[in-house]
């Protein structure tokens, strides 16, 4: 019988995940890695033969299970549209703690946009999370190509409020972001106001 892992998978993924939404994944050193997972270098290639990439790989399918399961399904559900974009912003802002969290397809995107090693995956990921808010938005009364057109404005403005608050170092771009979805995503007669976000303790 083997020893069993130092440290267990979703844990593991866990530290992958924060080391490389910390610090992205070309400046993710198999020494920081180390570190940062608590795991020597053999112990790391013995999980992932493939190395760095694997990990950013294995990484990159754990967040697009969790927008799955915690997003996607919930916009795809039979609740009320507006129920449905609140419950979204609430998960949103779990996930990125208030905005203290980068987002890790910016972090582990291409510079030139194409080509890269996980181009794929984030397209897909980013693809399915439009596609799926369009329908919500759709549901709550406007046209199929309004409706298209604000969830891609919307997904813009959460990404783009991350990169903005990762920069000035403050989560206000984030907070401000979350507050303004319901507003432009929903129809005025389904709209509610300021019902988006947990109040902070």
């Amino acid at each position: 019988m083997g020893r069993p892992a130092l440290v267990q998978d979703d844990d593991l993924l866990q530290r992958l995940s924060l080391t490389f939404r910390d610090v992205g994944f070309e400046a993710a050193s198999m020494a920081i890695l180390s570190e940062r997972t608590g795991l020597k270098r053999p112990s790391l290639y013995h999980r992932f033969p493939g190395g760095k990439e694997q990990m950013a790989q294995e990484v990159l399918t754990g967040a697009h299970d969790w927008l799955d399961k915690n997003i996607l399904q919930v916009l795809r559900s039979d609740s009320a549209p507006e129920d449905r974009i609140n419950d979204m912003i609430k998960a949103l802002d779990r996930f990125y703690e208030g905005g203290r969290r980068a987002c890790l397809l910016n972090m582990l995107s291409s510079p030139s946009g194409e080509g890269g090693r996980f181009a794929d995956a984030v397209h897909q990921t980013l693809t399915c999370f439009i596609e799926a808010l369009g329908k919500c938005v759709e549901d709550s009364g406007r046209a199929s190509p309004e409706a298209k057109a604000v969830a891609l404005k919307a997904v813009s403005l959460i990404q783009g409020s991350l990169v903005v608050s990762r920069g000035l170092g403050t989560t206000s771009a984030f907070e401000a972001a979350l507050e303004d979805l319901p507003n432009l995503l929903l129809t005025s007669e389904s709209a509610t106001p300021k019902a988006s976000r947990p109040a902070r303790q």
